[in-house]
């Protein structure tokens, strides 16, 4: 006795996927769509059902759709098939579907299925796209195989051959809602295997045009037809398979279809795909990089197979071949061609040539150009790279108003013939949770923000920098330089990438025969890329010291006002755990302290001293005007000097205002929302006692609210200023209400109603199993008493968890410690964590067994990590 197809099925794709889970075969796909075409063949001769129907009178055939169609069968895909009749469907049908369809679901298959005559099938497709596309990837299994061809010509007949140009815009259209709603995935940490740009709906997007316009057949016409190169359609194929290899076992590590590629599954499908480490890269970082270079590569392609289409969609005037005054260059058909090939290996320069004359004329390369330049880019050599007037083409490019020239080089390949030292960062995936894009994209977005400041174009801190970059208009060149190299380091072996990325900078701006000068410019700028957001996270910026430290370091007003620039297109490049509005308020402070100690060329002290005058006559006109119940007098003998200086106008009267209400109260605060922003700032005043900080701090982490910053402010009558940075609530409908119970909560913590321990163990608790498993680079704790005049400085190199601020403060408390400023600012896949303590005495802690005792409490607050702290 037979056994039945389903079991047949079950059995044989085990084995298969046995096979895939031992070796992950290429084949594994074509594989596994031939088993389920068994399974069809089988149920089709062994239907009852069918016999009932009777082919020759009622004919029918199985139809496969889609990614099944296709041929395209992961591990978890889908199965759609169409059971296709003549002119009417008959009512043993959907006996049929129960007796082929049914045995699919039960051995636990997802199967979409329809039941449709040809007429119908047209007809749906006319007026619903993911029909069409379903039918344009249709593959005939069994049955009648003439109904098939019939649909396939009345499809083309009667809608696609008098919709052509509807059509082809609908698919174009479709592309681009899909790329928006998914992103782009060639670029993202996360990336969309299938949907996202890069993807393989990018692929299939070429195909279905291609059917519709060109009416192939089979992929493999696309290049049969000329729409794609040999060398072209071949890296295709390879970037397919490898993204189809990667889905599949995607698919079998998380046991269900999945296109995700989620942060927490690429360690473990580097280690099922066997990548090993090199020199410079993690195995995870060779396999992102050479998927990511995979998805550039589809992008790409698709890119210029829909570029090609824009072309010969254009009118009769923009059809005619334009002679340009520069003999090597024409444009046809709207875009811009060599005008012979000939020309370029007797001229290389017209390489970088053609890239200039699109600047200048506007017009875009074609799609053929681009081709050709990938193809004779071996003649960029030493010589090429030293040429006095291609670098001046260069220059002209970089320094133009065109945000996409230099992309375009780099995907030519053109730039990193011209730069070789850029080749070691393309596709260089940083693999961590901090950084967007892969480096050798992250440093052409910083060209291009850096370029959108003078453009007003950025709405990040736009105003601030549109009207820096105009005072450095004559250093802009070397600005860009440095934000084109500013990570090439990283493309090398090293412990500091700024450092290596400093040295080789400085030897293209030399070998491109710039000035001593200005490629020092370059180098510095490299160097201390990351100084000024370093500065700006971890210190206090309102210190003298760290101000005038900080001054030093930059040397003079220039550099400042470059490296300033630098720092923010840099920022912003590298996402959205890098640049904040928080970040972006402390570095506009940090930036505008130094430059006014550049600008006023004076004694800090004495400046100190003028605001410090001015503020406190508008603070006694206040308190005269408001008639408040303050002794003057007394007031200003009890806020520091200090204070009174660094503290805006504006906060030291809400201040004023919370003193005045509070009484016999535990606290009054205030809740101010920025408006361009999600963060709040929460200033808490109350009878200072030792621990409200970490009840403050740990209230708030127990309602979800995740703390950016701290500042702590002391008077002499006791009274607690407590000004926390934090982010909103996350329901903004009910926010009110939120903070209403967080006030609540911090009652009780006062009272001692609330054990905020208790609470907040489990909830930590969880937070850390989630993971330790990601938990790789050590912990650094460093304590330091000689950058700050006042207070000892601890800085925590560690990993973030909810409740990481509490259980630090904490351990402190019982070390006898004192918080004042803190800072948690993000470092790649770590944070740091910046405390400014002082002992219960009010001095710094200088004693070696009370700093050990405080590092060995600081590391008992810290996730467990795969390496000792350092």
């Amino acid at each position: 006795m037979k056994n039945k197809p389903s079991k047949n099925l079950k059995i044989k794709r085990d084995i298969l996927l046995f096979d895939f889970y031992k070796k992950s075969s290429r084949s594994f796909m074509e594989k596994h769509t031939r088993l389920i075409d068994e399974f069809f063949f089988e149920s089709f001769e062994q239907s009852n059902t069918g016999l009932k129907i009777g082919i020759s009178k009622k004919p029918y055939a199985l139809i496969a759709l889609g990614g099944y169609g296709r041929g395209e069968q992961c591990v978890h895909s889908d199965v759609d098939i169409l059971i296709l009749f003549n002119k009417k469907i008959p009512a043993e049908a959907e006996e049929l579907v129960r007796e082929i369809i049914y045995p699919l679901w039960d051995i636990g298959f997802e199967v979409g299925h329809a039941t449709r005559t040809v007429e119908e099938c047209v007809s749906l497709a006319s007026t619903n796209l993911e029909v069409l596309t379903s039918l344009l990837d249709a593959r005939f299994i069994c049955g009648m195989s003439n109904l098939f061809a019939e649909m396939v010509e009345m499809l083309r007949n009667k809608f696609i051959a008098p919709n052509l140009k509807k059509t082809v815009k609908l698919l174009i259209d479709k592309n681009n809602q899909r790329h928006f709603r998914f992103g782009n995935s060639a670029y993202l940490l996360e990336p969309n295997l299938k949907e996202g740009n890069g993807g393989l709906r990018d692929y299939h997007t070429i195909l279905w045009i291609a059917k519709v316009k060109y009416q192939i057949k089979i992929p493999r016409d696309l290049e049969y037809n000329g729409y794609f190169s040999q060398q072209e359609f071949y890296l295709l194929k390879r970037a397919l398979s490898f993204i189809w290899k990667v889905r599949s076992c995607l698919h079998m590590l998380t046991n269900r279809k999945n296109d995700q590629l989620y942060f927490e599954y690429q360690s473990d499908l580097t280690k099922i795909l066997k990548f090993k480490s090199t020199k410079t890269k993690q195995p995870v970082e060779n396999f992102l990089g050479i998927l990511h270079g995979h998805m550039e590569f589809i992008k790409y392609k698709l890119h210029m197979f829909l570029l090609g289409i824009s072309a010969n969609k254009k009118t009769k005037k923009s059809l005619k071949t334009i002679k340009l005054k520069k003999a090597n260059f024409i444009i046809k058909n709207g875009s811009l061609y060599f005008n012979s090939t000939n020309e370029i290996v007797k001229n290389p320069i017209l390489l970088i040539k053609i890239f200039e004359e699109s600047v200048r004329t506007k017009f875009l390369l074609s799609a053929e150009s681009m081709r050709i330049i990938k193809e004779f880019k071996y003649l960029v050599n030493k010589k090429f790279r030293t040429d006095t007037n291609i670098v001046k083409s260069f220059e002209y490019c970089l320094l133009s108003k065109n945000m996409n020239i230099v992309n375009i080089m780099l995907n030519t390949g053109f730039l990193s013939k011209y730069i070789p030292g850029f080749r070691k960062i393309i596709n260089r995936i940083q693999y961590n949770e901090y950084h967007i894009y892969p480096v050798d994209i992250h440093s052409i977005k910083t060209v291009q923000l850096i370029k959108e400041f003078e453009l007003f174009k950025n709405k990040n801190n736009k105003h601030l920098c549109c009207e820096v970059i105009k005072s450095v208009s004559k250093q802009k060149k070397m600005l860009l330089w440095a934000a084109l190299l500013h990570d090439i380091g990283k493309g090398e072996k090293t412990d500091n990438h700024s450092v290596t990325g400093s040295r080789l900078a400085y030897k293209v701006i030399i070998e491109k025969g710039y000035k001593i000068s200005e490629a020092k410019t370059v180098a510095f700028l490299v160097k201390e890329h990351l100084m000024l957001i370093k500065i700006a996270t971890r210190r206090d910026i309102y210190d003298e010291a760290t101000i005038i430290s900080c001054a030093v370091k930059v040397q003079n007003i220039t550099y400042l006002r470059l490296l300033y620039l630098l720092t923010v297109a840099d920022s912003i490049a590298t996402g959205h755990k890098a640049w904040n509005d928080w970040t972006a308020n402390l570095l506009n402070n940090l930036f505008l302290e130094v430059l006014r100690l550049f600008e006023t060329d004076d004694c800090f002290s004495k400046e100190a001293v003028k605001t410090a005058k001015a503020k406190k006559a508008k603070i006694i006109s206040f308190i005269k005007e408001k008639k408040l119940e303050l002794d003057i007098d007394k007031y200003f003998k009890m806020i520091s000097p200090r204070y009174l200086f660094y503290e805006s106008l504006e906060n030291i009267i809400e201040h004023i205002n919370l003193f005045k209400d509070l009484n016999q109260q535990n606290f009054v605060w205030n809740i101010k929302s920025d408006k361009n922003s999600d963060m709040r700032t929460v200033t808490v005043c109350s009878i200072n006692y030792k621990g409200l900080f970490l009840k403050i701090a740990g209230v708030l982490t127990l309602n979800g609210i995740k703390i950016l910053g701290t500042q702590v402010y002391t008077w002499k009558n006791n009274t607690a200023i407590n000004v926390f940075k934090v982010t909103s609530p996350l329901d903004k409908i009910f926010e009110k209400d939120k903070w209403n119970k967080i006030a609540d909560d911090l009652n009780s913590a006062i009272n001692g109603n609330l054990d905020l321990s208790f609470h907040l163990r489990n909830t930590i608790s969880k937070k850390r199993n989630s993971k330790i498993s990601t938990l790789i680079k050590p912990h650094r704790i460093k304590i330091d008493n000689k950058i700050s005049n006042f207070f000892t400085i601890v800085e925590i190199v560690t990993y973030d968890y909810s409740g990481l601020l509490f259980n630090i403060a904490n351990n402190l408390l019982k070390c006898e410690v004192d918080i004042w400023i803190a800072k948690i600012a993000p470092k790649v896949d770590q944070v740091v964590a910046v405390f400014y303590v002082k002992d219960f005495c009010d001095q710094k802690i200088k004693s070696e067994i009370k700093i050990k005792k405080v590092k060995t409490m600081i590391k008992n607050a810290l996730l467990p990590t795969l390496k000792q702290i350092i």
